[in-house]
């Protein structure tokens, strides 16, 4: 079990796949994933009192801390150093994981004393995440197939591809536009109604080159949807939409009615984990 307190610097690309030290593009490879990181130091306030005493990717589905389901599905697709970030209620998620030997994972933890955001617990984690990786937001429940995610990624070519799904109220989320190959076009983080153009989401899970890492600064709240996937946009990097499968389940416990739901569709066998 790691703890990680500073990182060095690393040089900055927006481009797909870098270079390795031969000159030969990452892509070239066609390597999945093999490191994560798990977003999970948020506080959970719209789950209390149910996070009182324990972040909210530490509450049960079926009798397993989300979390644990989270890793479940990260060894399924041979992913096993995987990073954790952590703020609040931290010694709920180390005490009950320890370095992860138990879950056939190795565990690395990132505490937060000032929570950084999504894309800034990235940033914080560079000198880990040498290598393409997946993000998972730590309140997302799922069983998606994180291969053929990685596969669609590495065709082409992609800075970052993140998954996508269809939601009946997209204007509570972050919506994304599309062109015929993919490519993200527009992002929007919670539009108004009227500005609404697509149904399609931020699903909450990505796979990344570590050359974007560089991208993020460092010790600042930083956040994917409202800062850096405009910052791409702009810098024209190509970043990439992948629309989950129907096959695919994926929800966001944030609310107690979500997080009921979670427990009635596992009840009932619709995850896959």
């Amino acid at each position: 079990m790691e703890r990680v307190s500073g990182l060095q610097p690393l040089s900055a690309h927006v481009k797909g796949c870098d270079p390795d030290a031969s000159g030969h593009s990452r892509c070239e490879t066609k390597r999945p994933p093999v490191k994560a990181l798990i977003l999970a130091a948020g506080e959970g306030t719209r789950l209390r009192p149910l996070t009182l005493e324990r972040p909210k990717p530490m509450l049960p589905i079926g009798g397993i801390p989300l979390l644990g389901l989270l890793l479940r599905l990260l060894l399924r697709h041979g992913v096993r150093d995987i990073a954790i970030n952590l703020h609040y209620k931290p010694e709920a998620v180390s005490a009950y994981f320890g370095d992860g030997a138990r879950w056939g994972v190795r565990l690395t933890y990132s505490y937060e004393e000032q929570i950084l955001g999504t894309a800034g617990a990235v940033r914080r984690l560079q000198s880990f995440l040498d290598e393409r990786f997946l993000v998972l937001y730590g309140d997302v429940l799922t069983d998606l197939d994180l291969t053929a995610l990685s596969a669609f990624h590495v065709a082409r070519q992609a800075a970052l591809t993140a998954a996508l799904y269809r939601v009946p109220r997209p204007w509570e989320c972050g919506v994304v536009e599309l062109d015929g190959e993919g490519r993200i076009r527009r992002f929007v983080e919670k539009p108004a109604r009227a500005q609404v153009f697509s149904d399609l989401a931020n699903a909450g899970v990505y796979v990344m080159e570590p050359g974007l890492v560089g991208e993020i600064p460092p010790d600042t709240f930083y956040d994917f949807g409202r800062d850096l996937f405009p910052l791409l946009l702009e810098r024209g990097a190509p970043i990439y939409g992948y629309p989950i499968g129907p096959a695919d389940y994926l929800l966001d416990i944030g609310s107690p009615d979500k997080y009921e739901q979670a427990q009635r569709d596992w009840a009932e066998g619709r995850v896959i984990l």
